[in-house]
């Protein structure tokens, strides 16, 4: 059966009790100062967004373009609508926050496009604090069994010509890796695919909104893209069905008979700075919560990973072997680390791409059992990474193979797509991996939709341009370190692959960079602080061994820090920041806080009061940059919540600090 959300039986139930004709309906935020306001009209159904009663989103087209005609368009009638208030306290098993207080109001609107064959639908419309949502149910209903669509009429207008960050693959097969460039809304073009989120400054004050999507089930992912008639704002664009043909273009097909067609949520976080939207969950809370009853054998954590460094351990005959593994199961376990992912190659045929291969058979090198058990006794688990079309052919067998290995979780690689095939394709691996008791990263994934609330064991992914690019290029910039948390991280946990101990200026950078043990061209400090700043409850550790230890065996500066730093968060505060500037965010576990900030190539002293503490007083540990890029200054103070914590970045640098209750 096709999952259908609370809110769409709602609007179900409206299409059945419909009692008076409407024109308009507006949905207010509990706090006051979100509003959306959806009419009907000659030209068919609109929406406008507003905050504070100044418009963000301007009077836009809604709709959806079916093989039918439009749903939404000229002579869509308003029947009837029926409102309620949400008021609850909801769980997240892994997250920047482990409970949320989710406040919204909520119209359920049923509306009928005439015709031939006249066709009833719903628009639910939800106002939070932190934002805005929509989306469209079609039931089954006499004579609709079946609607295909080729897009969306949807639109987001903008009143103002809006300064704006975006990612423009360009294309619909895409990895979802690049840079968040500012661009201005006038310059969006309809040949763009912006990816979600779009972010954009409104110009009143610092008032910022994303457009993104959520709840994404049975659907087409989401591009932006530019309206082609001279107007501001963007359209939705629609990725289509593998099985186009030349005359046609499907992004959606709809069996009605097996259950309604429900949208994602379409959305627009709000926030009177850029900062207050990195702390929001509202992806989350418009999430489907979780299938999963039993979460306890979830276990989010940070893993020693191989593939980035090049399997650079200091051992004799290196590489893809059990020996290998070992040894960074040591290092692992010395680190208070808690995972080992073994990379690519550790299975017949898993380089050779999507052709000839046995994702159940090690190459002879590996000796997994033995690898497992091992890492076991040294309270180490053991995830593996899988191609995901080499998975697919195998994917029953497989599973059920690694759950006896003893295997706690899978990395799955080269997606590339966001088509509604692929989107299924998400749901079926993940909830049969929940059935194995196997925790889930993706990589080449489409942007994060809230999925990881719905299965709580797809802790992280990628979607992201990470570290790994610093082994092939100069891109992985500190500025744009510190511009993802108000971009991409808005939606969900980003599998970064931090962890890079080698430091190199970026002048230096461009004359050495290499594959093999890889250097970046950020601070010791930023490495530090990109394990507080970047949300990802499986955090990867990416350097090799030898990286984290000094020349006579000692830490190196920071990889105590690592170890110590939780993945999965009671409380998240952005305290200052800016797109592409800088950033400080504090995150709460029990009653220790941690902090990072990061800064872009210029160097800052940041002054950041410490108000969010509470009574009592706190045993503060600082790490700042050192005497160079790869060294760090330590320092223990005393704290409170009248203390202001001042910190000196380096260029491109960062710092942490940890503060603990006294006598905690």
């Amino acid at each position: 059966m096709r999952h259908v959300s609370g809110a769409a039986l709602l609007a179900l139930g409206c299409l059945g009790t419909v009692e008076a004709r409407a024109e308009a309906v507006t949905v207010t935020s509990p706090d006051g100062r979100n509003t959306v306001e959806v009419e009907t009209g000659p030209d068919g159904a609109s929406y406008a967004v507003l905050r504070d009663g100044k418009p963000v989103i301007a009077s836009s087209p809604l709709g959806l373009n079916s093989t039918r005609g439009t749903l939404g368009g000229a002579g869509a009638a308003m029947l009837a609508h029926k409102e309620r208030s949400v008021r609850q306290q909801i769980e997240l098993v892994a997250g920047k926050a482990g409970t949320v207080a989710e406040r919204y109001n909520e119209s359920a609107i049923s509306l009928r496009q005439p015709g031939s064959g006249a066709i009833d639908f719903s628009l639910i419309v939800r106002a939070y604090n932190d934002g805005v949502a929509f989306r469209y149910v079609v039931p089954g209903q006499d004579g609709l069994q079946r609607l295909d669509l080729a897009g969306e009429q949807t639109r987001f207008d903008f009143p103002r010509d809006y300064d704006c960050w975006g990612f423009n693959p360009g294309r619909y097969d895409s990895g979802h890796e690049g840079e968040f460039d500012p661009v201005k809304a006038s310059l969006i073009r309809p040949a763009h695919l912006f990816d979600a989120p779009l972010v954009c400054k409104t110009g009143e004050g610092p008032t910022t909104f994303a457009l993104a999507q959520a709840d994404m089930r049975d659907y087409a992912g989401a591009y932006f893209s530019g309206r082609g008639d001279g107007g501001l704002g963007v359209t939705i664009n629609l990725a289509p069905r593998p099985d186009n043909d030349e005359t046609t273009y499907l992004a959606v097909k709809a069996d009605l008979a097996r259950g309604p067609l429900v949208t994602p949520w379409r959305v627009v976080m709000l926030g009177d700075s850029p900062a207050a939207l990195v702390q929001s969950t509202l992806i989350a809370q418009l999430a489907s919560p979780s299938v999963i009853g039993d979460t306890s054998w979830i276990k989010p954590g940070k893993a020693q990973w191989d593939w980035w460094n090049g399997w650079a351990v200091n051992i004799p005959g290196a590489g893809i072997n059990t020996a290998t593994y070992k040894a960074y199961i040591d290092n692992a376990a010395a680190m208070k680390l808690q995972y080992v992912l073994i990379d690519e190659g550790w299975y017949e045929g898993s380089s050779e791409g999507p052709g000839p291969a046995d994702v159940t058979q090690t190459v002879a090198a590996i000796d997994m059992p033995e690898i497992v058990r091992y890492a076991a006794e040294r309270g180490i688990g053991v995830m593996v990474w899988l191609q995901w079309k080499q998975l697919d052919r195998q994917m029953d067998q497989a599973l059920a193979l690694y759950e006896k290995w003893g295997i706690k979780g899978i990395k799955v690689d080269f997606m590339s797509r966001n088509d509604q095939e692929m989107v299924a394709y998400y749901h079926t691996l993940l909830a049969k991996a929940a059935q194995h008791h196997l925790l889930v990263d993706l990589h080449a994934a489409y942007p994060p939709d809230g999925l990881s609330r719905t299965y709580p064991n797809y802790l992280t992914q990628e979607g992201v341009m990470g570290a790994e690019y610093n082994k092939w290029s100069s891109r992985i910039t500190a500025r744009h370190n510190v511009t993802l948390p108000f971009t991409r991280m808005l939606l969900g946990p980003m599998d970064y692959t931090p962890g890079g101990f080698r430091h190199l200026s970026p002048e230096e950078f461009a004359r050495q960079r290499r594959f093999i043990a890889p250097f970046v061209q950020t601070t010791r400090g930023q490495a530090l602080a990109m394990y507080v700043v970047f949300d990802s409850p499986l955090q990867m550790v990416a350097d090799s061994p030898g990286a984290y230890r000094n020349a006579d065996g000692s830490w190196a500066d920071g990889a105590e820090f690592i170890g110590a730093v939780p993945t999965i968060w009671d409380e998240t505060r952005v305290l200052a920041g800016d797109i592409g500037e800088y950033i400080v965010t504090a995150r709460r576990k029990g009653r220790t806080w941690f902090l990072g900030a990061m800064t872009n190539e210029n160097g800052r002293t940041v002054s950041i009061p410490l108000d969010f503490l509470g009574e009592g007083g706190f045993s503060t540990r600082l790490w700042q940059d050192g005497a160079d890029m790869s060294h760090l200054r330590s320092s223990t103070l005393k704290s409170h919540a009248s203390t202001k914590l001042v910190l000196q970045l380096a260029p491109s640098g960062g710092a942490v600090a940890v503060l603990s209750p006294a006598g905690g």
